[in-house]
C-alpha cells in the first residue's frame, strides 16, 4: 500500500543517472562567466587553492556559525612528522532573537562568545589567526572576504545580505578589543574537506548532509571563468541546495515536496536541499502520514494534533524509527508519544514511509556526488580514479542506514571511481583552522619563492644599464688598442656585401654549430624567376666526436659530405662551398678562419688557434675522393642575416637565439680599426656571448648563474651566453629547483635522483611547461617524465621558475640588441631608424614567450628605432651558400 502510495519517491538507477547528467550541466553553467547569473547551482569560488600537505604548524582560532549551535575552537597543529593536531572547543546556544535579529546583534554575539572562549583558555594575551566558518552562500573575491548572497536554514538576520561578513566580524572584534586576525572565511563543506584532507591527502571533496546539505570539491582553475588565472586548482563551493530552483527537478518533486516548500521560510528556493536535508525530512514524513491518515490508511483515520502541528516530527524521530534491529518498539514508542496509538500494521507502514523518504534523500545526494566525482576524474583525464570524500552532518552521522545507502549508490553510479568516505570527527571548525594554517604556510612560502626569484626580475633601469655596458664593450672590440683585451671580440667576417639578386649557380654549404651537422646543395637562380632551391641531409655528431680530437671531428665531417654527394649523385663535381662554422673565429679573409675557442659543448682537441678551413681541406685531402672549392667560412649569425637579406634588403643584423646566443651586423668600415680601409661596410660577428667575462655584469648574475658557470665545460667564459641561450636555461632552472626543494618549498623537500643529474632539465621542457595551451596536468606529466613526482602546487612553482628564467634571458638579449640598433642609427646619422633583424634559433622559434619579450624590450630601450624581426626559414645553411655566391660575384667583378 505504502509502496503504491509513494511510488514517485522510489528512484531507479536510470533516473539517478539522469539526475547526475542534469547536475553536471548545472555545474558547467555555474562555472561559466556568462551563464553563472542564471545558474541555480552557483559554483562559488572559495579562494582555497591548496590542500594541507602536512607541513602546517601553529596555533589557530576558529568560530563556526551556521548549525544549531555557535562553536569556538582552539586548534594546535604540530609539525612533528606525524601530522597531529589538537582541538579544544566550546559550544554556545543560538538564541532565536539573535539569528532572527539584526546585523549588530549577531556579530556582537559571535564576538562575545569568542572572547568568553579565549578567556576560558587563557588566550587573551596572544594575537592568533582566526578561520571563520560561515555556512551560508557567500560570494568571495578573496580568502578573507565574503558577501552574503542569501540566508538558508532557519537564519533570517536583517542587514547582513549583500554585505561582507568578515568586515562585520572584524568590526565587532575591534569594538570588543579582541586581539584576533581574521585570515580566512570558510564554508562548512570546505572546512570538512580541509579537516579530512589533513588526515588523508587524497581528500578533494567535502560533503555536508545535516540540517542543510552542500558539497565542495577541487576544480581546475582553467575551468573557473569567475576568477582570473588558469594555474592550479581552487575549491568550489557548489551550493547545490538550490539545484532545481529553476524547475529542473519538477518531474521528481511530489505533492508533499510542494506542500513542504510552500510552508517554508523561503518558498521556491533551496528545493534540492528540501528533498535531502534533515531539517526537512521529518516534516516531509509528517505531511505524508497526515494525508494517509486523512484517507483512512493509518491510525483508523484519526488525525491527532501532532500530525497537524508543523515541525512536530523531527529527523531524530525518523532516525529512531528506522532502527530495524529494535523491531517496531521505537516506532511504537514515538507514535504513542505523539498521541497516535498505532496498531502493528501502522508501525510497519510508518517505518516504511521513513525508509522511502530517507532512501530518496540518500539517492539524490549520491547522484549529485557522482556528478562531482565524474567531473574530477575527467579533469584528471583518468580512466580510473582513487579519491576521498570528507563528510560531516547529523543526518549522515546519526541515521542508522544513511551512510551505508549513500556509499552503495555512489559506487553503483560511478564504478570507475574508488571512493573512500571519511567522517570528519571534529567538524568544520578544525577545517577552518586548517584553511588558515594552509594560508599561513602559503604566505610564508610565497615570501621565500619571491625572494628566490627576485634577482631574476630586472628593472627597466637595470636593462638600460646592460644596454649601455654592451655599447661600451662593442666599441672596445672595434678599437685597435683595446681589441685584444675586449670580451666582445667584434670579429671581422670579410663579408662586405649583401645579395643584390644577380647571384646564380650551384653551391654546397656545410652547417656546423650544434649537435647536428647539415650538408646542403643550394641552387640559386637570378632574374625574373629568382629562386633558391635547397636539398639537405642532417647528420648527428656523437658526443665522443664533439669532445675527441680535431682530426676525428673533421674526418667525421668529410665522411658526412661524401655520404651526401653520393646520395645526390654529384660526387665528381667541383662545387664552390660555404662553411657555416658557428664558433668564434678570427678571420684574415673570407676563406680563412682561426678558431678562437670552442663554445656550446664542443671540446675537440688541437683546433683552437688553427685555421678551420685548412683543417677541412686536409681532411678532404686525406680521404682523397673528391675536391671542393672552399670559398667562404661563415658564422651562423652571418648566414641568417644573408638568408633574410635575400628577401629584405633592409636586413643588416643577424641574431641567433638558440643553443647559443650571438649577433652580427653590417658595420661602417671606418669604425673597424682592426681592418684596413674606410670605404663601405663589413659584417661584424660580435661574439657577444663573452659579454660580462670581465665582470661588468656581475651585479645581475645570481648564485644559480655562478653554479651553472662553474659546472660548465668553460668556466668563467661566455657568461652572457650562459644567461641567455637555450643550452643553459634548463640548467639554471634545475639549480633553482634544487634550492627550492632544499628549502622545503617543492617536491615535499625530497631531492630526487633525477634532479641531481646535470642537463636533465632541457630547454625544450621550459618551452613545453610555459606553453599557455598546456594545463597543469600536462606540466605534471612532463615533470613525471623527468622522475619528479609533483603536486599541483609544485607544478605552479616550476612554471613560475621557468617563466622567470626565460623572461630574464629574453630581456637581456633585448638589451644587447637595443645597443646594436642604436649604434646602427647613430652610424647612419638619422633620428629614426627602420631596420630588419634576421633571426634563427630554437629558443626564438619554439619558446611561447621569448620572441614577444625580446621585441618588447628592444622597443622600450631603443624607442627611436623601428625594428622588424624576420624569421630565417631555411637557417644559416642557405646563408652560407648566398655568401659564397656573393663572394664569387664580387671576386668576378674584381677580376674584370
Amino acid at each position: 500500500q505504502v509502496d503504491r502510495y509513494l511510488y514517485h519517491m522510489r528512484l531507479s538507477d536510470d533516473t539517478l543517472l539522469d539526475v547526475m547528467t542534469r547536475f553536471q550541466a548545472e555545474m558547467v553553467k555555474g562555472l561559466g562567466r556568462d551563464t553563472n547569473p542564471t545558474a541555480t547551482v552557483k559554483m562559488l569560488p572559495s579562494f582555497v587553492r591548496s590542500l594541507p600537505d602536512g607541513s602546517e604548524k601553529g596555533e589557530f582560532l576558529a568560530v563556526d556559525v551556521g548549525g544549531s549551535q555557535f562553536r569556538a575552537h582552539q586548534v594546535k597543529v604540530f609539525d612533528d612528522g606525524k601530522q597531529s593536531s589538537q582541538l579544544e572547543s566550546k559550544f554556545y546556544p543560538t538564541p532565536k532573537e539573535v539569528i532572527q535579529g539584526n546585523r549588530a546583534e549577531l556579530f556582537d554575539y559571535i564576538a562575545d562568545c569568542l572572547l568568553d572562549f579565549m578567556e576560558t583558555k587563557n588566550l587573551k594575551h596572544k594575537k592568533l589567526p582566526l578561520g571563520f566558518t560561515f555556512s551560508f552562500p557567500c560570494k568571495q573575491t578573496k580568502l578573507e572576504e565574503g558577501v552574503l548572497l542569501s540566508w538558508t536554514k532557519h537564519f533570517k538576520v536583517r542587514g547582513v545580505q549583500d554585505t561582507d561578513v568578515v568586515s562585520s566580524l572584524r568590526e565587532a572584534l575591534q569594538k570588543h578589543k579582541a586581539n584576533v586576525d581574521v585570515l580566512a572565511l570558510v564554508n562548512d563543506t570546505v572546512g570538512t574537506m580541509m579537516t579530512c584532507g589533513y588526515d588523508d591527502q587524497r581528500c578533494e571533496v567535502g560533503l555536508i548532509i545535516g540540517t542543510g546539505t552542500n558539497a565542495c570539491y577541487m576544480e581546475e582553475m582553467r575551468h573557473i571563468d569567475l576568477v582570473e588565472g588558469d594555474e592550479g586548482r581552487m575549491c568550489i563551493n557548489t551550493e547545490w541546495g538550490a539545484f532545481g530552483d529553476d524547475g529542473a527537478l519538477d518531474d521528481l518533486r511530489t505533492e508533499f515536496d510542494r506542500e513542504l516548500d510552500l510552508g517554508s521560510l523561503n518558498p521556491g528556493k533551496q528545493l534540492f536541499e528540501k528533498m535531502i536535508s534533515s531539517l526537512h525530512l521529518g516534516e516531509l514524513v509528517r505531511l505524508i502520514l497526515l494525508k494517509m491518515t486523512k484517507e483512512g490508511l493509518l491510525f483508523n483515520g484519526k488525525v491527532s494534533t501532532a500530525l497537524l502541528t508543523k515541525g512536530k516530527i523531527e529527523m531524530k524521530h525518523v532516525s529512531a524509527m528506522e532502527k530495524y534491529k529494535e523491531g517496531l518498539s521505537n516506532t511504537k514508542e514515538i507514535l504513542t508519544e505523539l498521541n497516535l496509538f498505532p496498531s502493528e500494521e501502522d508501525c510497519i507502514a510508518v517505518q516504511h514511509v521513513c525508509t522511502i523518504v530517507s532512501f530518496r534523500s540518500a539517492n539524490l545526494c549520491a547522484a549529485a556526488l557522482a556528478a562531482i566525482l565524474t567531473r574530477l576524474r575527467e579533469n584528471k583525464k583518468l580512466l580510473r580514479m582513487r579519491t576521498t570524500v570528507g563528510i560531516d552532518g547529523g543526518l549522515y552521522k546519526t541515521h542508522p542506514q544513511y551512510a551505508k545507502r549513500l556509499h552503495k549508490v555512489v559506487r553503483r553510479l560511478v564504478p570507475n571511481c574508488d571512493v573512500r568516505f571519511l567522517l570528519s570527527v571534529s567538524g568544520s571548525g578544525r577545517g577552518a583552522a586548517m584553511v588558515t594554517a594552509v594560508a599561513y604556510r602559503l604566505a610564508a612560502q610565497r615570501k621565500q619563492i619571491d625572494a628566490t626569484l627576485a634577482p631574476f626580475l630586472l628593472s627597466l633601469e637595470t636593462l638600460r644599464e646592460v644596454k649601455n655596458k654592451m655599447r661600451t664593450e662593442l666599441e672596445y672590440g672595434l678599437k685597435r688598442e683595446t681589441q685584444a683585451s675586449a670580451t666582445v671580440k667584434m670579429l671581422p667576417t670579410y663579408v662586405c656585401g649583401t645579395p643584390d639578386g644577380t647571384e646564380k649557380g650551384k653551391f654546397l654549404a656545410l652547417d656546423l654549430g650544434g649537435t647536428n651537422f647539415r650538408v646542403l646543395l643550394v641552387k640559386i637562380r637570378s632574374g625574373r624567376r629568382r629562386s633558391v632551391q635547397m636539398y639537405n641531409k642532417i647528420f648527428a655528431i656523437p658526443l665522443e666526436i664533439m669532445q675527441g680530437t680535431g682530426e676525428e671531428l673533421f674526418d667525421h665531417i668529410v665522411q658526412c659530405i661524401a655520404d651526401f654527394l653520393e646520395y645526390m649523385g654529384i660526387k665528381g663535381a667541383r662545387l664552390p662551398l660555404g662553411f657555416t662554422f658557428s664558433f668564434p673565429c678570427r678571420q684574415a679573409s673570407i676563406d680563412k678562419g682561426t678558431l678562437v675557442g670552442w663554445t656550446k659543448g664542443f671540446k675537440a682537441t688541437d683546433c683552437e688557434g688553427e685555421d678551420v678551413v685548412d683543417m677541412l681541406r686536409e681532411a678532404i685531402r686525406r680521404r682523397n675522393e673528391f675536391d671542393l672549392d672552399i670559398v667562404a667560412v661563415v658564422n651562423d649569425t652571418v648566414g641568417t642575416m644573408m638568408t633574410c637579406g635575400y628577401e629584405d634588403p633592409n636586413c643588416e643584423i643577424g641574431l641567433i637565439a638558440g643553443t647559443g646566443s650571438n649577433v652580427c651586423y653590417m658595420e661602417d668600415m671606418k669604425n673597424i680599426e682592426i681592418v684596413e680601409g674606410n670605404e663601405g661596410k663589413m659584417c661584424i660577428n660580435t661574439e657577444w656571448g663573452g659579454f660580462g667575462d670581465n665582470g661588468c655584469i656581475d651585479n645581475i648574475r645570481t648564485k644559480y648563474d655562478k653554479e651553472v658557470d662553474e659546472g660548465s665545460l668553460n668556466p668563467g667564459k661566455q657568461r652572457y651566453e650562459k644567461m641567455t641561450s637555450g643550452m643553459y636555461l634548463g640548467e639554471i632552472v634545475r639549480q633553482i629547483l634544487i634550492d627550492l626543494t632544499r628549502q622545503g618549498l617543492l617536491f615535499r623537500g625530497q631531492i630526487s635522483e633525477s634532479l641531481r643529474k646535470r642537463g636533465i632539465f632541457e630547454t625544450k621542457f621550459l618551452s613545453q611547461i610555459e606553453s599557455d595551451r598546456l594545463a597543469l596536468l600536462q606540466v605534471r606529466r612532463i615533470l613525471q617524465q623527468l622522475g619528479l613526482d609533483s603536486t599541483c602546487e609544485d607544478s605552479i612553482i616550476v612554471k613560475e621558475v621557468c617563466g622567470a628564467v626565460s623572461k630574464r634571458a629574453a630581456q637581456l638579449c633585448g638589451a644587447g640588441l637595443a645597443a646594436i640598433v642604436e649604434k646602427k642609427r647613430e652610424n647612419r646619422g638619422v633620428e629614426h631608424l627602420q631596420i630588419t633583424v634576421g633571426v634563427d634559433g630554437t629558443l626564438y622559434k619554439l619558446h611561447p614567450h621569448f620572441s614577444r619579450v625580446l621585441r618588447e624590450t628592444v622597443k622600450e630601450l631603443a624607442p627611436q628605432c623601428d625594428v622588424t624581426f624576420m624569421l630565417s626559414e631555411d637557417g644559416s645553411g642557405k646563408g652560407a651558400a648566398l655568401i659564397t655566391a656573393v663572394a664569387k660575384r664580387l671576386h668576378n667583378v674584381g677580376q674584370k
